[in-house]
């Protein structure tokens, strides 16, 4: 990557809110900050610790969740800052660099999973007698890794793009975290081709996700009629609810922010809280709530932690 930047620090402005919010917004977001990571790491612990969940869908969400972990931590601590003191706002060139980069591989591989996690779900209603040849571990482990590499193939296209610009000021980003779209707006040349090449970029990997998973659902959906009896169609519909709801909390402000060019403004910040604060917080809580098989885990777990203890 060329660098021809003569900014050295940028200053990230944050959420637009009246500054007697700023406490209010920092409980708020700490609260929120450390339930998703605890709740993450839970899920990790009791998937790993229980045997009975040993299976391809547990083992993409632990992905999911360690994914959701990091994603949370590019962004959340930096708004944090901004939020406690002016001083926060600083952020270095190549810690800017660094943090686009992050957010975009880790966002564009949860998009990946998403996806892999469908045609999971598809084999395991669809072709239930043969979801197990199917799904192997070596399979999961290579669709696993595929996803990681394709999205840190797609942030290194997305951060070259962005930083093989010019910055020699102003140096204020309008958001509260490093983003290719705000920054951009900073850049000292002409950025049409940056912001359609990334438009398409993005456009094509969040479209393609997107009409596979729908795809994946609608044959999921044929398949589910065709179960002949309601409980097994209801056990069928609430193993995808949950899938479904946190793809639209993802896919949908993802969508409004990136696939409209030229008209970024101070919504988008507002709009990408619901993805990078609140989607990776609802995967423990939907993935818990709505889920037996891991309620009764965690049943398992924490009896058996007791019974350590009284031992």
């Amino acid at each position: 990557m060329t660098n021809m930047s003569f900014v050295t620090t940028f200053i990230l402005m944050g959420i637009p809110h009246a500054p007697a919010l700023d406490i209010p917004l920092f409980t708020i977001f700490l609260v929120i900050y450390v339930l998703t990571v605890m709740g993450n790491l839970l899920i990790l612990l009791v998937i790993m610790v229980d045997s009975h969940l040993h299976t391809p869908m547990y083992y993409f969400l632990t992905n999911l969740s360690f994914i959701d972990m990091w994603f949370s931590t590019v962004t959340v601590p930096k708004m944090l800052m901004t939020l406690g003191s002016p001083g926060g706002r600083m952020i270095s060139f190549h810690s800017c660099v660094a943090q686009l980069y992050c957010f975009h591989f880790l966002g564009s591989t949860e998009c990946f999973l998403y996806t892999v996690m469908s045609y999971d779900r598809y084999l395991a209603i669809s072709h239930p007698l043969r979801y197990a040849s199917m799904m192997r571990g070596r399979t999961c482990a290579l669709l696993a890794t595929g996803t990681w590499l394709s999205g840190s193939l797609h942030s290194a296209v997305q951060t070259t793009l962005t930083f093989r610009l010019p910055y020699c000021g102003p140096s204020q980003i309008q958001h509260y975290f490093c983003d290719a779209p705000p920054i951009l707006r900073l850049a000292c040349a002409d950025t049409s081709v940056n912001e359609m090449v990334i438009f398409v970029n993005i456009g094509v990997v969040a479209s393609g996700c997107f009409l596979l998973i729908v795809l994946s659902y609608v044959s999921i959906v044929c398949s589910i009629l065709k179960i002949r009896t309601s409980e097994g169609r209801h056990r069928a519909f609430q193993t995808c609810a949950s899938h479904c709801i946190v793809v639209l909390c993802f896919f949908g402000p993802g969508i409004f922010i990136y696939l409209r060019p030229g008209s970024r403004d101070a919504v988008d910040g507002v709009v990408a809280v619901f993805y990078t604060v609140l989607t990776p917080l609802l995967n423990p809580v939907v993935y818990t709530l709505r889920n037996k098989e891991v309620k009764k885990a965690l049943l398992r777990v924490g009896s058996k932690s007791i019974f350590t203890q009284c031992k």
